[in-house]
């Protein structure tokens, strides 16, 4: 039996959350049959990853890789849940837990954000790219590692052809999405899309939102995109591949 791959989520009071983790792991079930895929989340929504991993452990699952559905290495990758993992594991006699990396940098990632700006209406000929700016809005940190990710996701992005790439914050670090759109249009850049670099709907994607209000087009959030479903499966994989020590009891 393939070890149970246990995605966990941030989680929110906000319904479309949760809706669309589950609607992200369905399509991941799709892409690998027999796959056994859980879902937990961290906070606000229910399961807990002490739950799921209970719930395995008393299923007769000794093997799982715990996934952070996470774009950045931030406060909750390096310190919650590692902690979760190891009070559940302490508690459950033989059950081993790898924990994979989280999703982001990836071209996959970059791969779904222009997939959600084509969806939006966005052409994505050379043409198109030379006279568009993008802002790469993300939750934001106070982490420096993730905050310096976002900034280099976007100059590497930058370099496929777009006239501009800025990032820009929700929460937490400068500059805010209205503050990117009213830079580039200063700069007198004709066409500015806001790329939500966020997984899901809540609130700081609506706060993303607002602060789109001026540019000429949104995209929606990554969500469920066939990309972002590969790159779990990659990160499942690698963490299988990677000769590290399991968490056990």
């Amino acid at each position: 039996m393939r070890p149970v791959l246990l995605v966990i989520a941030h989680g929110s009071r906000d319904p479309r959350h949760a809706a669309t983790v589950h609607a992200l792991t369905r399509r991941v079930r799709a892409r690998r049959p027999g796959l056994r895929v859980a879902t937990a989340f961290l906070d606000f929504n229910a399961p807990s990853v002490p739950a799921v991993l209970a719930a395995l452990h008393a299923d007769g699952v000794r093997e799982v890789v715990a996934l952070p559905l996470l774009l950045t290495r931030a406060f909750h990758a390096k310190a919650d849940i590692p902690s979760a993992l190891a009070e559940a594991t302490s508690r459950l006699p033989g059950l081993s837990v790898r924990r994979a990396e989280v999703l982001g940098p990836s071209p996959l990632l970059v791969a779904a954000l222009e997939r959600r700006l084509a969806e939006a209406g966005l052409g994505l000929t050379p043409a198109d790219r030379a006279t568009t700016g993008v802002v790469l809005a993300s939750a934001g940190s106070t982490d420096p590692e993730a905050i310096a990710a976002i900034a280099e996701t976007a100059r590497e992005w930058r370099r496929t052809g777009w006239c501009a790439v800025r990032p820009a914050f929700a929460s937490a670090a400068l500059p805010r999405t209205e503050d990117a759109v009213r830079a580039l249009r200063a700069e007198g850049v004709r066409r500015i899309a806001v790329a939500p670099y966020v997984l899901a709907p809540g609130r700081l994607p609506d706060r993303i939102a607002a602060g789109a209000a001026d540019a000429d087009l949104l995209a929606p959030v990554l969500g469920p995109a066939p990309e972002v479903a590969t790159l779990l499966l990659h990160r499942y994989d690698e963490a299988l591949a990677a000769d590290l020590p399991a968490l056990s009891a």
